[in-house]
């Protein structure tokens, strides 16, 4: 469950008093691991797998509540902050603009001692400065992408030099991340204190109107005279999409990352690990072959294997960061070059029951065929809720499936927390030898297809997905509990 599916008064969940209550309803249930989305900001659809930066944090989480309490803001302006809409989506725009408002608002107040603060953050986040001077680049230009800002601004080793005019701008978008960072840091310290692990996800990908692009146009494959790229990310025809997924993401340049031993990688993992505890590598395969397509196809079908950076980059990732604790998202297209990756990593992969529920096959992703070292879902953010599924799915896949996990019962398309079919594939995947096993806030509660968080290869309606108090309450915590005690998921 992401933080924006929290519910609350702030257009989306936040970093405040309702995390902290869902953390003590974990603790109840003992559950051991929250799996949250990229914290990254989002685009404008929501996406917090397209961002302006793969380090920052997104300001629309910041508790305002929290601005109010430590002096920053006065009750009015907390008050701003307040949504009267609908309490089952999230409103993206709204929380964008009242938190970015608010937050000038609080920076016009900070004091010496947050200044110092402040720049002991910097001094510990040296990603920090980049970020701010893009920003406040980004606002000068009106939201323009990078490439637009003329001759001046275009190429980062120029602006640089030409961003004094700036300064408050930029101090304003670093303070911003220091106030995220500092209640982010605060909530998993809460978490951890419940024996609660934080599992974060890490898109493998940057977006192109990114500072990451910007100010790294050599790591990238970037036309130096076009500032355009030559190819981009996505996959082929698969599962999800006849089309495949056409991303639209620069590709790394992976040639010219070995020759400084991968630093920015293992910057990016170092960082993500701090940010967390354990992190999830969204499209792991892709360091072993990954699609490339020509930056000016329509689809995703023209695209070519190429081979990624393998184990030489995860030799410099296991040297510099031995305790790394990495979950690789190993769905999709499948390859000897992908099963050979993780042998040699020794990262758990993935499996998704969903997956697996074809009658007239024994795939990976059914349960007697897990391997101990992986992390088994009922179901991802890109997949359908488990009672979604069940009605989508067609009438032998519905019965192999309701087989396969031993449903007793009569009515399989009743929803809600107590409905049998799903307790049915929960169970199938908690009994597992799966180490460890993750259930989507949704499928807990026996949620239909309305509250699917996201469906790839579209970009209307997703990521808005909230639940309202009322349906964190319907939570059966006594059934949870019951369940991790005897499949000893303690």
């Amino acid at each position: 469950m992401h933080l924006t599916s929290l519910p609350g008064k702030y257009g989306t969940g936040v970093m405040g008093k309702e995390a902290k209550q869902f953390i003590d309803r974990l603790f109840a249930m003992d559950f051991h691991l929250w799996q949250v989305l990229p914290l990254n900001p989002v685009d404008m659809s929501g996406s917090p797998y397209c961002s302006v930066s793969a380090f920052a944090g997104n300001i629309s989480l910041i508790d305002p509540l929290a601005l109010f309490e430590s002096g920053l803001i006065t009750e009015k302006e907390l008050r701003e902050n307040e949504y009267h809409g609908s309490i089952y989506v999230t409103d993206f725009a709204f929380t964008y603009e009242k938190r970015l408002s608010t937050l000038r608002k609080a920076f016009s107040r900070i004091t010496d001692d947050d200044r110092e603060l402040i720049s002991l953050f910097l001094e510990q986040n040296v990603w920090v400065k980049d970020y701010a001077v893009f920003m406040a680049l980004k606002a000068f230009h009106e939201d323009k992408p990078w490439w637009e800002w003329g001759e001046k601004f275009v190429r980062y080793e120029k602006a640089v030099k030409n961003v004094d005019f700036l300064k408050d701008e930029i101090d304003f978008y670093a303070f911003t991340q220091y106030i995220f960072y500092t209640q982010w840091r605060k909530l998993k310290e809460y978490a951890n204190s419940k024996d609660i692990k934080i599992l974060g996800d890490m898109p493998i990908y940057v977006s192109r109107d990114s500072v990451d692009v910007w100010s790294n146009r050599g790591l990238f494959e970037i036309n130096e005279k076009s500032l355009a790229p030559t190819h981009v990310a996505g996959v082929p025809p698969d599962y999800f999409s006849a089309d495949g997924q056409l991303w639209g993401n620069p590709l790394y340049n992976w040639s010219k990352m070995e020759k400084d031993g991968f630093k920015w990688w293992i910057g990016r993992i170092a960082t993500c690990l701090r940010l967390y505890d354990k992190v999830r590598i969204d499209h792991f395969r892709a360091f072993a072959s990954y699609w490339a397509v020509p930056a000016e196809s329509k689809t995703a079908k023209n695209g070519e294997w190429r081979n990624g950076p393998g184990m030489k980059l995860f030799n410099k990732v296991k040297k510099a960061l031995p305790d790394a604790d990495i979950i690789a998202e190993d769905l999709g297209t499948f390859g000897e070059d992908v099963v050979k990756l993780l042998e040699d990593t020794s990262f758990p992969g993935m499996r998704v029951i969903q997956f697996g529920f074809d009658p007239d096959g024994d795939s990976t992703h059914l349960p007697h065929n897990y391997p101990k070292n992986c992390t088994a879902y009922v179901g991802t953010h890109d997949n359908n809720t488990i009672l979604g599924w069940f009605f989508e799915a067609n009438d032998r896949e519905r019965a192999f499936a309701l087989r396969y996990c031993c449903f007793g019962g009569t009515n399989w398309g009743e929803g809600g927390p107590y409905s049998g079919s799903c307790r049915a594939v929960i169970e199938a995947v908690w009994k597992s030898s799966a180490a460890t096993v993750i259930v989507a806030l949704q499928d807990m509660v026996g949620y239909g297809a309305d509250a699917r968080m996201n469906t790839p290869g579209t970009t209307e309606k997703n990521w808005c997905f909230r639940i309202s108090e009322d349906g964190l309450n319907q939570i059966d915590e006594k059934y949870y509990k019951e369940i991790n005690a005897v499949y000893r998921r303690w």
